[in-house]
């Protein structure tokens, strides 16, 4: 296997970058970690007539604060967000579901935004970034815009990133005191595409009582699926374990994944709901201090 003929580009700087998509649109592909698009190319899934080699472009891995929100940028690679102590401390949802992506091998070449923009339908950081209801911002020579995900996730592997753009980084905000997360999937083996996975946060007020849940699934549709109206059950209520399995049979009721070689439409509905259940109670048991177990359910 080897790739089909392409003219490759090292741009220096990020005006440059986007003056060659500008100029190419999508006869060009952009090359960040490659961990993804160097398998297309070896099977001549992806034919770009130019490859646009990011790497050589400074300032683009940034992990920081900026006025509260997580900054991320797009060329970070995944093992230094997994071992990033800021991570850790301000987005624990995050850092709990990077060791879940592949092998350290990958993560140690891949970039955030590289899976991001790849929109892989089993991916675990698109499932994050909709639980905490980031903003995506993407750039171009005609300027920038910041998406949602909703807005920026369209269907298997496709986004509503336009030829000429980039994403440069995701904002995470940051949430409030006394709420608990959660990342939880199941694989056939670690390092494998989740069959189904589930990003979870849950926050009470002083007394106990939820005032916010956010609830994100991959493997179970094109896109990450937000199940909001599943997840509004908790509101107003201590996070019993009735409530939580009343929020899985919800979950289990509205998702309608695809069967391929490695699950059913059955099983996987059925994994939805036992995994937002675990997902949960894991995120109420942290309210109260328990600490992190890298997702495994």
């Amino acid at each position: 296997m080897k790739p089909p003929r392409f003219d490759y580009l090292a741009p220096s700087s990020l005006d440059e970058a986007l003056g060659i998509l500008n100029r190419h649109g999508d006869r060009a592909k952009v090359l960040a970690g490659g961990q993804s698009l160097v398998p297309l190319l070896n099977f001549r899934l992806a034919r770009p007539a130019y490859l646009v080699d990011l790497n050589e472009i400074a300032g683009l891995d940034g992990i920081e604060m900026d006025g509260g929100d997580l900054v991320i940028g797009a060329m970070a690679r995944q093992r230094a967000v997994e071992t990033s102590a800021l991570v850790r401390a301000q987005c624990p949802l995050l850092a709990e579901a990077m060791p879940l992506i592949g092998h350290v091998q990958i993560r140690n070449r891949g970039t955030f935004g590289g899976s991001v923009a790849h929109a892989d339908p089993a991916s675990e950081l698109p499932a994050v970034i909709a639980a905490l209801d980031g903003n995506l911002v993407v750039k171009s020579v005609g300027g920038q815009r910041v998406l949602k995900p909703d807005a920026f996730f369209v269907s298997y592997f496709a986004t509503a990133l336009a030829p000429v753009e980039l994403l440069r980084s995701v904002r995470l905000p940051a949430l409030p005191p006394r709420t608990g997360t959660a990342f939880l999937e199941m694989s056939r083996r670690h390092g494998d595409f989740a069959l189904v996975g589930v990003a979870a946060t849950l926050t009470v007020d002083d007394a106990g009582v939820c005032t916010r849940c956010a609830l994100a699934l991959t493997g179970v549709g094109p896109t990450p699926v937000v199940p909001r109206e599943a997840a509004a059950v908790m509101l107003g209520v201590t996070p019993t374990a009735d409530a939580i399995a009343e929020v899985g049979r919800r979950v289990s009721a509205m998702v309608r994944p695809e069967s391929d070689l490695h699950a059913s439409s059955d099983y996987r509905t059925h994994l939805a709901g036992v995994l937002t259940e675990r997902a949960l109670a894991r995120c109420a048991e942290r309210i109260h201090g328990a600490s992190p177990d890298h997702g495994r359910p």
